[in-house]
C-alpha cells in the first residue's frame, strides 16, 4: 500500500499499512501501511477520546514480492508463490493473529463491549490468505468482541490473486468491500514499481468483482510515479472512470528510505515528477473525479453518494479502534500503541500479551494540545473540515481563537474557507468583519476545511501554522 501525503504526523495515527493520500506534499508521520497508529479526523466531542471501540484493523503482511516502493512490514512469498491451503507461513501467522486477538483485553466486559462495526484486512496482500483462515480470524473477533449485523468487512486484493471461487466465498464470509490495487494501467510503469501484475490481470480482476455482484469496492492509484506522463496519468483517471468503482483512492508517491526507490531515485528530481507536476497530477485526479461525480471526501479519497469507507472514518474522525497483527497499530483510551515490526519481535509481544506482561495503557497517551493537533491535522484531511464549536468546548475559546487568526491569511488567500451552520462559505466582507471581532467568529463560524484542490495542495504547510498556533 502507499503512503499519501502528511506522511510523518499520520503514520505515527493510523494502523500499519494506511497509506497516505495524494494530496499534502509535505508533513506526515505515523501511519498505515505499516501499522503504525491512526489518529482520527473531527467529531470532536469531550467524549471522543474515551469512547469505545468499534474497529479493527487486522494486518496480513503476505505479498508475493515486495514493490519497489513498499517500506510496510510484509513476508514475500515468492513471484510465483500461489500459496496452498497449507502454507505453513500463512497459517503459522493466522494462529498467532488469533492467539493475539484472544489475549486482548476488552475495553470494557464483554457484555458492556459494542460489537465491531467496521473489520479492514490490510497487508500486504490479504487475497493471498485463503478463505477458510479468514474466516478463522472472523470467528476470533466474533467471539471475542461480537460483530454488528451490518458490519462493513473490507479487504485489500490485488490483481492475480483471486479468481471467481475465491471471491465469492470472501462473500460468503461476510465481506462486503474491496479495495483493489490498481496502481496503474500502464504496463511499463506497474514494471517499474515491481508489481507482480499487468494490465490484463487488472481487467480480469475487474470481471470477476463484477461477475460476483459486488456493489461496493474500491480502486486505489498511484501518481507521481516514475517515468510517468500527465498523458498516463490522465488514460489511468479515465479507465478508472470507465471501471466506475464506487470508491476511488488516489496516493502520491512517497520516496522511502530503505526501499528500491529511495536507493534509486530522489524525490522532485527526474526521473520522478516535480513538485509543480505532482501538484498538477493531483489537480486533475480532483477534476475528473468530481466531473465523474465523485464527492472528494477526503483528501486522498473519493466516492458516490453513500460509498465513504466506513473503517477509514474511523481514523478521520479521531475514535478509538483496534489494532492486530504484524507492525498494526491501536488507538485505545486515548493512548496509541504499535505493534513490532518484525516478525520475531512479534512472536515475543504475542507470547507478553498471553503471560499478562504487556501494559498497553500506559504508553502514548497525548497531552490535550497533542490532541488538539490530532484533530486539526485528521479534521483538515476532509471536505467535512474542522468543527470549530466542538473544538472550543473540548479545548477552549482562546485556543480557537489563536488558530482562527493564524489561519487568517489563508482564509483572505482562500487556500481556507470558513463556512456557517448551514455549510455556507463566509464571503470575504463577512470574513473581514468577523475575524476582528473574537464574539462573532465563535458565534458564525461553525466550520473550518481547506479549499479543493488548492487549499489540500498546501495542507502540510497549513498543518504546521495550525500546529504553531496550538503549541507555540
Amino acid at each position: 500500500m502507499l503512503r499519501q501525503a502528511f506522511n510523518p504526523i499520520v503514520s505515527a495515527i493510523l494502523p500499519t499499512n494506511f497509506r497516505i493520500p495524494a494530496a499534502s506534499f509535505s508533513i506526515s508521520s505515523a501511519i498505515s501501511h505499516d501499522p503504525q497508529t491512526v489518529r482520527d479526523n473531527a467529531s470532536t466531542n469531550s467524549n471522543s477520546n474515551q469512547s469505545l471501540p468499534t474497529s479493527a484493523y487486522v494486518h496480513l503482511p503476505f505479498c508475493r514480492r515486495r514493490c519497489h516502493y513498499c517500506d510496510f512490514p510484509i513476508v514475500a512469498l515468492g513471484s510465483s508463490s500461489n500459496p496452498t491451503e497449507d502454507d505453513p507461513r500463512i497459517t503459522n501467522y493466522v494462529r498467532l493473529l488469533c492467539r493475539e486477538i484472544e489475549a486482548t483485553t476488552p475495553v470494557t466486559s464483554p457484555h458492556n463491549n459494542p460489537p465491531l462495526k467496521t473489520v479492514f484486512f490490510g497487508g500486504g496482500t490479504p487475497s493471498l490468505v485463503p478463505p477458510r483462515l479468514i474466516a478463522t480470524v472472523l470467528d476470533s473477533l466474533r467471539s471475542k468482541f461480537g460483530m454488528h449485523l451490518d458490519a462493513e468487512i473490507s479487504i485489500e486484493m490485488d490483481p492475480g490473486t483471486f479468481d471467481t471461487t475465491k471471491m465469492k466465498e470472501l462473500l460468503a464470509l461476510g465481506v462486503n468491500r474491496v479495495s483493489l490495487g490498481v496502481q496503474a494501467f500502464q504496463e511499463e510503469l506497474l514494471r517499474a514499481c515491481g508489481r507482480a501484475h499487468g494490465v490484463q490481470g487488472v481487467y480480469e480482476a475487474l470481471d470477476i468483482i463484477g461477475s460476483c455482484g459486488l456493489t461496493n469496492w474500491s480502486m486505489d492509484l498511484i501518481s507521481s510515479l516514475p517515468h510517468q506522463t500527465p498523458d498516463m496519468w490522465e488514460e489511468s483517471l479515465k479507465f478508472t472512470v470507465e471501471a466506475s468503482p464506487p470508491h476511488v483512492s488516489v496516493y502520491d508517491l512517497q520516496v522511502e528510505q530503505d526501499t528500491k526507490f529511495g536507493a534509486l531515485y530522489t524525490p522532485g528530481e527526474f526521473p520522478l515528477p516535480s513538485e509543480t507536476q505532482s501538484a498538477q497530477f493531483y489537480k486533475m485526479a480532483s477534476e475528473m473525479l468530481s466531473n465523474a461525480g465523485y464527492n472528494h471526501y477526503e483528501i486522498s479519497s473519493y466516492c458516490k453518494s453513500g460509498y465513504e469507507c466506513k473503517h477509514n472514518l474511523t481514523y478521520w474522525q479521531n475514535k478509538p479502534f483496534y489494532g492486530f497483527g504484524l507492525g498494526s497499530a491501536s488507538y485505545i483510551g486515548g493512548l496509541r500503541f504499535s505493534r513490532p515490526r518484525k516478525m520475531k519481535e512479534f512472536m515475543a509481544y504475542v507470547q507478553k500479551l498471553e503471560d499478562g506482561l504487556v501494559e498497553q495503557r500506559d504508553v502514548g497517551r497525548l497531552d490535550l494540545k497533542d490532541t488538539a493537533m490530532d484533530v486539526v491535522m485528521l479534521s483538515f484531511r476532509t471536505a467535512r473540515g474542522l468543527d470549530l464549536r466542538s473544538f472550543a468546548a473540548e479545548f477552549g475559546s482562546s485556543l480557537l481563537i489563536s488558530l482562527c487568526k493564524a489561519l487568517r491569511p489563508y482564509m483572505e488567500s482562500g487556500h481556507v474557507i470558513a463556512l456557517n451552520d448551514k455549510r455556507r462559505a463566509l464571503l470575504a466582507d463577512e470574513l473581514g468583519s468577523m475575524l476582528s471581532n473574537e464574539k462573532k467568529i465563535e458565534e458564525v463560524v461553525q466550520f473550518l476545511r481547506l479549499s479543493d484542490p488548492d487549499g489540500f495542495l498546501l495542507s502540510n504547510e497549513l498543518i504546521s501554522v495550525a500546529f504553531a498556533a496550538i503549541s507555540p
